[in-house]
């Protein structure tokens, strides 16, 4: 019990995602703020360490059905499902959140002041994450693939114009960090995204939209945080960079 009080929140995410369940029971964010150990966690938020890992025990020995193992897939396969899966996904949700925003704004903005600022930081949310993503996908996941292909021909790694892997990475973290922020405010001003009891129907879809969206947010952070980029920073370690 005491080794893994030292273990951090992400190793427990990335070995089984169920735990993430508890860890959002006790507000506790396990994707952008993943490198913490339950230890760190549990003294700041005053939580009963003991009583947290006894619930992430009960996850743990209950029957695994249909729970994907990210952590044994090929770091090449796991950028490709990141981007098809999860970069899609907000490319699509923005797509119809912005225009649902801004018509509350319009319609609702008078008796739920709160909705502008909503607005606003899911408009700065989306324009963020889109820069966010065309760097992974035009930078970062295809230095990845290339390390995974140069070591299974044995070639030999040439170094990026960002000098190490570690560096992008560093910047994509820090990103991650700011949208975490901004979706803890959007979560604080719907109340958990609790429509009001005057809401349409409009704004009700709108509110469980930015919690699905915020949802696969986290999903989407924590295999990049806690799999993919640890993983990708060991793997440049096997090479030898060349100029």
């Amino acid at each position: 019990m005491e080794n893994l009080k030292n273990k951090t929140i992400g190793s427990f995410v990335a070995d089984d995602f169920r735990t993430a369940a508890v860890f959002s029971k006790y507000k506790i964010d396990f994707c952008c703020k993943g490198n913490r150990t339950v230890t760190e966690v549990c003294e700041k938020q005053q939580i009963d360490a003991d009583v947290l890992l006894q619930n992430i025990n009960e996850v743990l020995q209950s029957e695994n059905s249909g729970n994907i193992d990210f952590n044994s897939w090929p770091l090449d396969l796991l950028a490709d499902y990141v981007e098809k899966t999860h970069h899609r996904y907000v490319e699509e949700k923005t797509n119809v959140l912005l225009p649902f925003l801004d018509k509350l704004c319009k319609v609702h903005g008078g008796g739920h002041p709160e909705l502008f600022r909503i607005n606003e930081l899911f408009i700065g949310c989306a324009g963020e994450l889109s820069q966010h993503m065309k760097k992974e996908e035009l930078v970062l996941f295809p230095f990845v693939k290339r390390m995974v292909k140069t070591k299974g021909s044995d070639g030999i790694l040439a170094q990026p114009s960002f000098g190490t892997v570690s560096n992008p990475i560093a910047m994509m973290m820090n990103e991650h960090d700011n949208e975490g922020e901004r979706f803890r405010e959007i979560a604080a001003l719907t109340n958990n995204y609790t429509p009001p009891a005057d809401a349409c129907t409009t704004y009700r879809v709108t509110f469980a939209m930015l919690k699905e969206f915020e949802e696969d947010l986290h999903k989407h952070i924590h295999l990049e945080n806690n799999i993919l980029f640890p993983k990708a920073v060991l793997l440049e370690k096997d090479f030898v960079a060349v100029e």
